[in-house]
């Protein structure tokens, strides 16, 4: 049996985190000067190091040589707070998820009244405090507000807005965040190199993608890895790139690079063939469009960086740096940014729905259109085309009836026709059009009586 190596790697001072320098370091400086508060509030992500830093802040205020901002790992505070320490007596741990009640709150209040067993500070971590009802939180409130000088509270949540107001005002509060990709990568590789673990190229920045920036997440899916791989020829654990691909969910390389090479050339038979290869392998056509996506992107940055895209695109090999700046050089920067917007509204469309091949397929012939369209049609051959269909509409649209002289005023005697009054009975000189210009169908002056069909009417065709 072995410890997962989230719990052998747990970190046992305020100095081995990694990516929490907004926390850590007001932490350290409170604990240099002297000026440590009662009441503490750890919020952020899951897996990020709220109850490792409530841990390590305990052993600092209970170290033998503190309170100090570095534990010194000797003491039996240290030692039991450690990684393979049992817990301390003065320092208690709660879940919130199962002890969230009144009498939880009650009986929480009854051991703060002792003193500590051996240590300086008897410490509650109320792990979860958010899950910790409204009557629960008002119960501990006068506790809280007013705590023996002995005691000290810290309470950790991944949702700080569900803490009742009152109680989060009496603390001080510090945010995680999640570990930026470059600081995970780094830390991931000398873990590998301290375990002996050989990791084939392109398989740690998979683990640190898939962990979303959480450690705890991160290290427990490389553990994962390496349990599942076998030895090479000197023994030492081999982490392969096509079981990391398999047992991760990503889009391998090769089909990703095959699918983009037919959007360059066009090529609509080879684009179809990689789409059916992702659906035959059993593949989440959703996985596949947001790979496609963060390819997409990948090259963007080539074409725009050019050869300082390592500095942005870490972990890639740089086999695979050549082979995406042939690839942005056969797109072109506003193509790839085309082909882009296309793909993210795929992915929108994608979500909930019910055919997600169909969608699929019908992001794949919108991207070989769009190319095409746009390829196909040279710049200078858009103003004639505009100009044959303008005037293809002028052949089509009968022409306007040319404005009647003025005419001084007469008045219409019987049987003739005066050139610019309708006489009973006898047709317009302007043959199917009225006095308004308009056809003799046009019936306005039934609607309108202002209209100039009410005041001449015109017999039909």
């Amino acid at each position: 049996m072995t410890t997962a190596l989230y719990r052998r790697y747990r970190p046992q001072a305020f100095g081995e985190m990694i990516g929490q320098s907004q926390v850590t370091e007001p932490l350290m400086t409170a604990l240099r000067s002297d000026r440590v508060g009662h009441a503490y509030l750890f919020s952020g992500p899951r897996g990020c190091g709220k109850t490792t830093s409530a841990r390590i802040l305990a052993r600092c205020l209970n170290c033998a040589q503190g309170p100090t901002d570095t534990p010194c790992g000797e003491c039996d505070s240290c030692v039991e707070l450690g990684r393979g320490g049992g817990g301390s007596l003065d320092v208690v741990e709660i879940d919130a998820a199962s002890h969230n009640g009144v009498d939880d709150a009650r009986d929480l209040r009854e051991r703060a009244i002792f003193a500590p067993a051996r240590d300086r500070f008897k410490i509650f971590i109320l792990d979860e405090a958010h899950m910790v009802t409204q009557q629960g939180f008002n119960a501990l409130l006068k506790l809280v507000e007013e705590p023996p000088a002995h005691v000290k509270f810290i309470f950790a949540t991944t949702e700080p807005e569900k803490v009742l107001g009152t109680i989060r005002s009496r603390t001080h509060h510090y945010p995680f965040r999640l570990v930026p990709p470059a600081a995970m990568l780094e830390y991931v590789q000398e873990l590998c190199e301290t375990e002996g673990v050989a990791v084939e190229a392109g398989v740690l920045p998979l683990v640190v993608r898939a962990g979303g920036g959480s450690p705890r997440d991160t290290l427990s899916l490389l553990d994962q890895l390496i349990a599942g791989s076998d030895r090479d020829a000197d023994d030492h654990v081999l982490v392969n790139y096509e079981r990391a691909v398999a047992l991760l969910g990503y889009t391998h390389s090769e089909l990703l690079d095959e699918v983009v090479d037919a959007f360059a050339a066009l090529d609509g038979a080879g684009a179809f063939a990689a789409v059916d290869r992702v659906v035959q392998t059993g593949q989440d056509p959703r996985r596949f469009v947001d790979d496609l996506l963060e390819r997409l992107r990948d090259l963007i940055v080539v074409a725009a960086t050019g050869a300082g895209a390592s500095a942005v695109l870490r972990g890639v090999p740089d086999d695979e740096l050549e082979r995406m700046a042939r690839q942005a050089t056969a797109f072109g920067v506003a193509r790839l940014s085309r082909t882009a917007d296309l793909v993210v509204a795929a992915l929108d469309e994608m979500t909930g729905a019910t055919s997600p091949r169909l969608q699929l397929e019908l992001l794949v012939a919108r991207v070989l259109t769009h190319a095409g369209v746009s390829q196909g049609v040279a710049p200078a051959a858009a103003p004639a085309h505009a100009a044959e269909h303008a005037a293809a509409s002028a052949a089509r649209t009968p022409a306007p009836a040319q404005a009647a002289p003025a005419a001084a005023p007469a008045v219409a005697s019987p049987g003739v026709a005066s050139p610019g009054i309708a006489s009973p009975g006898i047709a317009s000189p302007r043959g199917r059009f009225g006095g308004c210009g308009l056809p003799s169908r046009c019936r306005a002056g039934d609607r309108e009586p202002r209209h100039r069909c009410a005041r001449r009417r015109v017999a039909g065709p």
